[in-house]
């Protein structure tokens, strides 16, 4: 829990926000509209929570705007054009004023020739391997193990128990949630002459952009050959797998659950709702939109909707699904009722 204290004034100024009532008044937490918690910060972006801004203890409201105020409210009112964006906004500097953690644990093993930057944090259990390097401002919380001849760059944040496997490159400001692993190796087996499995040595690596954030407990595996691809800006949810040889376009969005086969390539600004599988080696287009529990089996052109399983574009597939409820009733025409 972040506990400062800032003044009506101070966080118009952030926001860059019109005043009205006390702008001396000050706020040290974040409240919800619909609470009887006193003194809190709020916001009001949706019509329908309007009604609370009458009755609510807050001392601050992030309003809208255009809102037309009908009666007296205790808050002071900060307008914005975006009451939603406002309050990520107040988050993030909420956010940025935790005190920044530094130094290495005397509990951590860091090996002679890694490279480490300046005012990094490396936490208790941590081991970082041979030929590691380590930009400026990362931050490495206990237990975390960095493999040999990894890469980390700039303000790059590790949470507790992630794993990076050997020779793979983390971009500048990731976040890398606790549990995720980076660089195991791909699914790669080769069925020989007795009926069993030869192993397919993963040679290659996992490269992740900047500013790319992973969900506890995903799995991204280390390609065959060359690179697993996760360019700038993806965000990955927990439990989400991407396997060896895939290629992730920048600002591509991936929900919890989803699967994703070898040598996938995704282009840019793609969203991918939970629990969404691709089959290996389709090549998926730019501003694509799959819907939860999708089975992607081909190839998509750029900016299609698609949903179901076999994926289908979004109109035809609501279609069969409408078709689908007619059923039982078109059966009772054909056959009679039972």
């Amino acid at each position: 829990m972040i506990n400062l204290e800032f003044t009506a004034r101070q966080i118009a100024e952030v926001l860059n926000g019109k005043l009205e009532g006390n702008e001396k008044v000050k706020v040290s937490k974040l409240s919800k509209i619909d609470s009887e918690e006193k003194g809190g910060l709020v916001f009001v972006a949706d019509a329908k929570f309007e009604k609370y801004l009458y009755t609510t203890e807050a001392a601050i409201a992030i309003v809208n705007h255009n809102l037309q105020v009908e009666g007296t409210v205790k808050p002071t009112l900060i307008r914005v054009k975006n009451p939603h964006f406002a309050f990520v906004k107040i988050l993030q500097y909420y956010a940025s004023m935790k005190k920044e953690k530094t130094g290495i644990s005397k509990n951590a093993f860091v090996a002679k020739n890694a490279k480490i930057g300046r005012d990094v944090y490396i936490g208790d259990g941590a081991f970082i391997g041979e030929n590691v390097v380590i930009e400026d401002d990362v931050t490495i919380y206990p237990q975390a193990f960095v493999g040999e001849n990894v890469q980390i760059g700039e303000g790059t944040i590790l949470y507790a128990g992630v794993k990076i496997y050997e020779d793979c490159v983390i971009g500048s400001e990731c976040i890398l949630h606790a549990g995720c692993v980076i660089g195991a190796d791909g699914f790669g087996f080769m069925p020989n002459d007795r009926g069993s499995y030869e192993k397919i040595p993963q040679l290659g690596n996992v490269v992740i952009g900047d500013n790319v954030e992973i969900g506890a407990n995903a799995c991204i595996d280390r390609s065959t050959v060359g690179s697993t691809v996760i360019e700038n800006g993806v965000k990955i949810d927990n439990l989400v797998q991407i396997a060896h040889n895939c290629h992730i376009g920048e600002n591509t969005v991936i929900a919890a659950n989803c699967g994703i086969a070898g040598s996938v390539k995704i282009g840019k600004n793609c969203v991918f709702a939970g629990q969404v599988g691709i089959k290996d080696h389709v090549t998926i287009g730019n501003q694509v939109i799959a819907g939860s529990q999708c089975g992607i089996h081909k190839n998509i052109a750029d900016k299609q909707t698609v949903l179901g399983s076999p994926a289908m574009e979004a109109k035809k597939m609501l279609k069969i699904f409408a078709a689908m409820n007619s059923l039982p009733d078109i059966l009772d025409k054909v056959y009679g009722k039972e």
